[in-house]
C-alpha cells in the first residue's frame, strides 16, 4: 500500500515539472509520460491531489522528470510526512482555528465533487466507447459468424490450464470467452435461436446472450463472473443511485458504485456529522471541535479511498483505449474481411486459409474484447484493504488484451 498521499506526490511532481530547464508544461509531461489524449488534464488532477499515479504511470513520470520511481516515491513519502506535521499545528487563537477548519471544510467538498465529476467522464467516454465497438464490430462479427456452416469450436482451455484454486490467468480467459461465443455462435446457427439472435444483432439482446455463453472461467478477481458487461451494465438501482441512466445525463452504473462505495459518501456523511456550524460565522469551542473533528473524519475517508479511486480511474481510462482501438481498427478490418466472404449460402471451407485464419483472428479479439469489458469495477472501490492483488491482476487483463488486439487487427 502506498505510503505516500495523493496531495504530496502531486506538489512534488509539480515542483519538478516547474523545475525543469527550460521549464516543462503540463502537457510536455503528460505527453512524455505517455498518457496520450488528454494528458494534460491528467497531470493537472495529479498535481492538484486529486488523483495519484498508478505503478506503470509512476514509472513514465519519473523518467519524464529524470527521476527513479524510488526518488519520486521516496519524496512523496517524504512530504506526506511533513504535511501531517504541519496539519498537526493548530492555531492557538479560536478566530484562526475556524478560518483553518473552514478552508480544510471547503477543500475536501471540493474533492468530493472532483472526483464525482472524474468518474462520470471517465465511464461515460467507456460505455460509449463499449457501445459503439459491441454494435460496430462485436455483434457484427457474430452476425457474419452465424452465416458460416461447419466453423470449428476453439477447444475450451483444460481444468489444469485454468487452474483450479486462485486466479485464472489473462490469455486462458480471453482463449475460454473466444471459446464460449464460437459455441453459441454454432448452436444458435440456422435454428430458432439463430433467427432471435439475428433480429437483436447489435442489440443488448443478443449482446447479452453472447456475454452469458462467455461466462466459463474466473473474473480477475478470482470471483466467478457474476456479469460481462463491465461499467456498461443496465444495473437499474446502481443506474439510479448513480443519477440517472447515461441517457439521460446520469453517471450510470459507475457513479452508482462510487456513492454506494463511500468513494463519495463516506466523506460527505463525515462532513454532515459536523453539523451545520460551518455556516455560522462565529462558533464557540465546543462547536469549533465538533467540526474539525468531521472534517478530519472526512480527510480520512478520502485517504483510504484513494487508492481504489485511482485503480478506478486507471482501469477505466486503459479500457476505453483498448475500445477506442478496436472500434479504429477492429471494425476495418472486420468490413474488409466482410467483403472478401463468398456468397451466401458459405460454409468452412469455402472461407479458404486466409477467411479461416482471419475468423479465428476476430474470434480471439472478440474475447479481447469481453476481457476487458468486465473488470470487476465494483469489488475494486468495495475493498476495505490493500487492492494490489486485484491492482496487479486487472493490470494483466488489460495488457493482454491490448496486446493481444493489436497483434491481430
Amino acid at each position: 500500500m502506498n505510503e505516500f498521499s495523493a496531495e504530496a506526490m502531486g506538489l512534488v511532481i509539480r515542483e519538478h515539472r516547474q523545475a525543469q530547464e527550460p521549464p516543462m508544461t503540463q502537457e510536455d509531461l503528460g505527453e512524455r509520460a505517455e498518457y496520450g489524449k488528454g494528458g494534460a488534464v491528467s497531470i493537472s488532477r495529479i498535481e492538484h491531489g486529486l488523483i495519484s499515479p498508478r505503478e506503470h504511470r509512476l514509472a513514465a513520470l519519473a523518467l519524464a522528470l529524470r527521476l527513479t520511481p524510488e526518488q519520486l516515491t521516496q519524496e512523496a513519502e517524504d512530504r506526506t510526512r511533513s504535511l501531517a506535521l504541519e496539519r498537526g499545528q493548530r492555531p492557538v487563537k479560536l478566530r484562526d482555528q475556524v478560518a483553518e477548519t473552514r478552508g480544510r471544510h471547503t477543500e475536501i467538498n471540493e474533492k468530493v465533487a472532483q472526483r464525482t465529476k472524474i468518474t462520470q467522464e471517465h465511464a461515460e467516454a467507456f460505455n460509449r466507447a463499449h457501445d459503439v465497438v459491441r454494435d460496430t464490430f462485436f455483434m457484427r462479427f457474430v452476425e457474419l459468424a452465424g452465416t458460416i456452416s461447419g466453423a470449428p469450436e476453439p477447444e475450451r482451455p483444460s481444468e489444469a490450464e485454468s487452474g483450479s484454486t486462485g486466479a485464472v490467468p489473462a490469455a486462458i480467459r480471453i482463449e475460454a470467452m473466444s471459446a464460449g461465443i464460437a459455441s453459441v455462435i454454432r448452436d444458435s446457427a440456422g435454428g430458432a435461436a439463430g433467427g432471435a439472435l439475428g433480429a437483436a444483432a447489435g442489440g443488448a439482446a443478443a449482446y447479452s446472450a453472447f456475454t452469458a455463453a462467455a461466462m466459463f472461467g474466473t473474473a480477475s478477481t478470482g470471483a466467478a463472473i457474476s456479469g460481462l458487461s463491465g461499467v456498461a451494465a443496465t444495473n437499474a438501482t446502481l443506474a439510479l443511485l448513480g443519477g440517472g441512466t447515461l441517457a439521460a445525463g446520469g453517471a450510470g452504473m459507475a457513479g452508482g458504485i462510487l456513492l454506494l462505495t463511500g468513494v463519495v459518501a463516506a466523506p460527505a456523511a463525515a462532513l454532515a456529522a459536523a453539523g451545520f456550524y460551518v455556516l455560522r460565522k462565529r462558533r464557540n469551542k465546543r462547536e469549533e471541535e465538533r467540526l474539525r473533528i468531521g472534517v478530519e473524519a472526512a480527510e480520512e475517508a478520502l485517504a483510504q479511498s484513494q487508492q481504489g479511486f485511482d485503480v478506478m480511474v486507471d482501469v477505466l481510462s486503459r479500457a476505453t483505449a483498448i475500445m477506442e482501438y478496436v472500434e479504429v481498427h477492429g471494425t476495418h478490418a472486420l468490413e474488409k474481411w466482410r467483403a472478401g466472404l463468398p456468397a451466401e449460402p458459405r460454409d468452412w471451407e469455402s472461407l479458404g486459409r486466409d477467411g479461416q485464419e482471419r475468423y479465428k483472428e476476430f474470434l480471439t479479439v472478440a474475447g479481447s474484447f469481453l476481457s476487458a469489458s468486465i473488470i470487476n469495477v465494483p469489488a475494486l472501490l468495495a475493498a476495505d484493504a490493500d487492492v494490489s492483488e486485484m491492482d496487479r491482476a486487472i493490470d494483466d487483463t488489460l495488457r493482454c488484451a491490448d496486446r493481444t488486439i493489436k497483434s491481430l487487427v
